[in-house]
């Protein structure tokens, strides 16, 4: 009986059985390809057709860049060391590289001065780009662009310096004038600043910078890509701040400012950039004084900043008419004034809601920086049509030469758009 009762009686396990390791199809290499290129017929069709493309071109490009020669004196000795073989000539980048680089008549002894320049850029910006910095940095930032100017430029130290007290004086009108309308306080400061401009290169005496500490170069000297770093940096830092007070004064009660920024903005926005780099070489300069000789490269900044702050300008506005009217509402709940109300609530989250288009003028801006070869200034572009192709040695070298360029000009843009990417997700700007 007892025997009949323990064998009527169920297993019960104390245990667990150990799991049974998934199908091959479902882990690994295989799952990835399965779920993101063979997930049906039609992606499975569309990833073969791109590995057929990808193979093509990998077929004629890779022999001609892995035969590439590095070390040649011309175009025509590359080809001798070819002996008929698919092959780039990246001697040219070689033998061409600091005319690529800085142009080719700016000093070679003195290469170290836009490189160092280039360094304090990368200091000056942090604080600006990376907010959780020590806001005591924003001091450098602050005299970062006229230690630049001495840095490239040379010459006597007072140019700078009198460029620095009138920045000063435009801030100090700003902060008096600003209270009751952002964008009359900033055009008064920028009158404020011309006039203390005018008045202290006045009083520079002639012949300063022959006993300089660092030799003087002029502009019409600066060229290749540092030319290009120059324009693009300045220009946007020029534009941003300037868009600002557009899109205000477009948005401004008084009727003189807001007609004054409308038709400004409308009409930048409907001329090509090429016509108003033209204007810039041949007409601007009819504009100031008959005595007074405005640098070409100032001339420049001039027209590309116009051109690209009515973009921001635009781009901005859009921000600002995407914030709820409950904002501007709690703004004056507050009993904050109207720069107050712009500084701490509204231009904060129009800001954040701008950053996608505002990148996107800046990168576009930088590219643009280009066409300043055809009024005759020797950025990358301008030396690669210009000197390099012009000389007997390189006349024929195309692909090496535009490759290069567009590799530095995607490493920068490509930069700029992960730091962009990285901004709207430390802001949050699609959750709040």
């Amino acid at each position: 009986m007892s025997d009949q009762t323990t064998n009527s009686i169920a297993f019960v396990a104390d245990g667990t059985i150990p799991p049974s390791p998934p199908p091959a199809n479902e882990t690994g290499v295989v799952k990835w390809l399965r779920d993101n290129l063979f997930s049906n017929f039609t992606n499975g069709l569309l990833t073969f057709a791109s590995l057929v493309l990808i193979y093509l071109l990998l077929k004629n490009t890779l022999p001609w860049f892995l035969n590439g020669i590095w070390q040649a004196d011309s175009l025509a000795q590359c080809r001798e060391i070819l002996n008929g073989n698919v092959g780039a000539c990246f001697a040219v980048l070689t033998e061409r590289w600091h005319q690529l680089l800085y142009g080719f008549k700016y000093p070679g002894d003195a290469y170290w001065r836009p490189n160092l320049a280039l360094l304090l850029l990368l200091v000056a910006a942090a604080p600006v780009l990376f907010f959780d910095l020590p806001r005591k940095l924003l001091l450098f930032t602050v005299v970062y662009p006229f230690i630049a100017f001495w840095l490239i430029w040379g010459g006597t130290i007072l140019v700078p310096l009198v460029a620095f007290l009138g920045c000063v004086a435009a801030a100090v009108a700003f902060q008096k004038l600003g209270k009751n309308s952002f964008a009359a306080g900033f055009f008064t400061a920028i009158i404020v600043a011309l006039v203390v401009w005018n008045v202290g290169g006045a009083l520079i005496p002639e012949g300063a910078s022959d006993n300089a500490w660092l030799s003087a170069v002029p502009s019409r000297d600066l060229g290749g890509f540092m030319l290009n770093m120059m324009l693009g940096v300045t220009c946007v830092s020029l534009s941003v701040p300037l868009g600002i007070a557009l899109a205000l004064g477009r948005q401004s009660d008084m009727p003189l400012i807001k007609w004054v920024c409308v038709i400004f903005i409308e009409f930048i926005r409907g001329v090509p950039l090429i016509t108003l780099l033209f204007v810039a070489s041949v007409m601007l300069s009819y504009f100031f004084p008959p005595e007074s000789t405005v640098d070409l490269f100032l001339r420049v900044v001039i027209m590309i900043t116009m051109f690209s702050a009515a973009y921001i300008a635009e781009v901005i506005r859009g921000g600002l008419a995407a914030l709820p009217r409950g904002q501007y509402e709690a703004a004056d709940s507050l009993g904050l004034d109207y720069p107050q109300a712009m500084r701490l609530i509204i231009l904060p989250q129009a800001l954040k809601i701008s950053i996608p288009g505002i990148v996107n003028v800046a990168v576009g801006l930088f590219k643009d920086t280009t066409l300043v070869s055809v009024i005759s200034m020797f950025d990358l572009v301008g030396m690669i049509r210009g000197p390099i192709l012009a000389s007997t040695e390189w006349n024929g070298v195309y692909w090496e030469l535009l490759g290069f360029a567009a590799l530095l000009f995607f490493v920068v843009c490509y930069g700029i758009s992960q730091y962009s990417q990285w901004l709207e997700r430390r802001l949050a700007t699609d959750h709040r």
